[in-house]
């Protein structure tokens, strides 16, 4: 029996697969349930439109079983939650009825402050059995400019309201002072009070749905089945990294635009992937130093990103949990871009995250079944924010989103258009809702052409999205990247396009953005069009089938000129004399 069947062996003694199954997929289903009530009854268009939110359910002992299908970085601000309760409060100072609220990255293990976490024990019999933590975006908790995200930031006490691991309920009231607390230091009061308390009550609504399991399986067994999967997930992990060179070593670099402040060199994001004594080890040194603006990676938003890189690339089935994290080792130099120092600014950190999963998916291309292998996304979370004082009803407003762009093409297909990628995985805004609850008018939003990198297979579409202020004095932020080299190619594949930031489009006062901008000020009639990079090609254009580049012209997804530039003449020539045979076919 060689070691992999032995390993496999092993994974299947001691328990009972189907019911581990069974298991494993009645906890997922809380966890949904908890992600329907939390999106269907919070006000904020943030969590009921665009789904910014995620939820988890964690053990005893604090070590996360189970994450609903959401947001990926969130995995860090969940198990940070969990972790910071732990380290603040003794476990017999945790009592039923309790519930805990935390943000700041650097003492509650947050990624970024707009994300506030609560996380709330659940007893049975008087034993603390498991944790119902939730993490929902919020659209402002103060900071220097509306929205509490800007990437032009300089120090995290510009971001926001900052807060640690502290009760929010006591014996199952709320700590409405508290409450007031938080919304006195926000721009939106009464927006936040509300989603905070449909927080708290989702995880009371996934406590009872979990007690009611425990009370069918016991509080004995209900333990036995987590470590359980606990520990088949470590040793199903384990399994695919076996499958690697255990002595190989890659390494893969990609660079941000600049550091927030739009100035200086390019920021190296740099990884290298190798495997040691069995554990997976992703290495960063050589990314660059930490940021001057608000594009810092702190820790848990890290592990996130390494974290989802690892089960997307290997084991896509694999659960979110726990038992994963024992077999991977992540080594940041502290003081960088990966591993920040207190007060450094990190409210746009996914810029940098979404860069950074490019860097560990290239690290990992030589490693893995050439068949599985991509060129780069467009590896960044474009966004923008407007806000101001609708005059119709005296009310302060802010709406903001972040847009999808291109995925790097495959091995054997075209790259997916207009998608998010990575470690997020939020919905669009909806034209109708943003028009409805805001006083904006949305003029564009469309597939980008010319945005996909050319190649044996295209890389995906990036959008673009035109929005114009219907009052004066609309205040508007925008964060996005990829400005000055587009999302590379592989295997002879072009490169993807660039992004842009263009004020007033198309008319005698149209300007170009800067990628990063604060605060500017609209009068209405004005309009921002954002365009979102496309993914990289993959393969040599030349090899592209003719009726496929003839496809793509024909669908406006290629002009003829860019196709040219491309393809060449003879290809381009030989598309457009297929387009005109189908045509006449047609008229016969």
């Amino acid at each position: 029996m060689n070691m992999k069947t032995a390993a496999a062996t092993e994974v299947m003694q001691g328990f009972d697969a189907i019911a581990m199954e069974v298991f494993a997929n009645r906890l997922l289903s809380i966890t949904e349930s908890m992600a329907i009530n939390m999106m269907r009854s919070s006000f904020s268009t943030q969590i009921k439109e665009r789904r910014d939110f995620s939820v988890g359910l964690f053990d005893g002992k604090g070590r996360l079983v189970a994450q609903g299908t959401h947001i990926p970085v969130h995995l860090g601000s969940l198990m940070g939650a969990v972790d910071a309760l732990l380290q603040r409060y003794p476990r017999d100072q945790i009592r039923p009825g309790d519930a805990f609220i935390c943000n700041d990255p650097y003492v509650a293990g947050g990624t970024h402050l707009p994300d506030i976490s609560i996380a709330t024990p659940l007893f049975f019999d008087g034993e603390l059995l498991a944790f119902m933590v939730n993490i929902g975006h919020h659209n402002d908790v103060g900071g220097r400019v509306p929205g509490s995200t800007a990437a032009t930031s300089q120090s995290i006490f510009e971001e926001g309201l900052r807060i640690p691991a502290m009760r929010v309920c006591r014996q199952g009231e709320i700590d409405d002072d508290l409450l007031n607390m938080i919304a006195l230091n926000t721009r939106l009061p009464e927006e936040r009070i509300l989603d905070l308390k449909v927080q708290i009550a989702t995880n009371e609504r996934g406590g009872d749905d979990t007690r009611k399991l425990i009370d069918r399986m016991g509080p004995d067994g209900f333990q036995a089945r987590i470590q359980d999967l606990l520990d088949y997930t470590q040793r199903r992990l384990n399994l695919r990294i076996a499958e690697l060179d255990a002595n190989a070593s890659s390494t893969f670099t990609t660079y941000l635009d600049d550091d927030g402040l739009q100035c200086g060199d390019r920021v190296p994001l740099r990884a290298t992937v190798s495997v040691e004594d069995g554990k997976l080890v992703m290495d960063f040194a050589g990314s660059g130093p930490e940021a001057r603006g608000a594009l810092n990676i702190a820790q848990n938003a890290l592990r996130a990103t390494a974290y989802y890189c690892v089960k997307a690339l290997l084991d896509p089935d694999l659960m979110a949990n726990s038992g994963m994290m024992d077999s991977i080792v992540l080594r940041a130099p502290e003081g960088t871009i990966v591993n920040p120092r207190a007060p450094a600014p990190v409210g746009s950190r996914t810029i940098a995250c979404q860069r950074l999963a490019g860097a560990i998916f290239g690290a990992f291309q030589p490693l893995i079944d050439p068949d599985t292998r991509m060129a780069s996304s467009y590896d960044v979370l474009p966004s923008y924010d407007f806000s101001g004082r609708d005059p119709e009803t005296g009310k302060y407003y802010i709406c903001g989103e972040t847009i999808g762009g291109g995925g790097g093409a495959r091995c054997g297909s075209d790259g997916l258009d207009g998608i998010h990628v990575h470690i997020t995985n939020s919905l669009n805004l909806p034209t109708e809702s943003m028009e409805n609850e805001y006083p904006l008018v949305c003029e564009e939003y469309a597939l980008l052409a010319n945005s996909g990198g050319l190649g044996r297979w295209r890389g995906g579409m990036g959008i673009t999205r035109t929005v114009r202020a219907v009052y004066d004095n609309t205040s508007v932020s925008a964060r996005s990247d990829r400005h000055k080299h587009g999302a590379p190619g592989a295997e002879g594949g072009m490169d993807g396009g660039m992004g842009r930031l263009v004020r007033n489009p198309g008319t005698a006062s149209e300007e170009i953005l800067a990628s990063k901008v604060a605060q500017l000020k609209f009068s209405a009639g004005e309009a921002l069009r954002i365009e979102i990079p496309g993914g990289g090609g993959f393969g040599n254009p030349a090899d592209r089938p003719v009726e496929t580049i003839a496809a793509d012209l024909r669908d406006q997804i290629i002009t003829e000129d860019h196709a040219r530039a491309g393809y060449g003449d003879q290809l381009v020539d030989a598309a457009l004399s297929y387009l005109r045979d189908q045509l006449r076919q047609k008229a016969a």
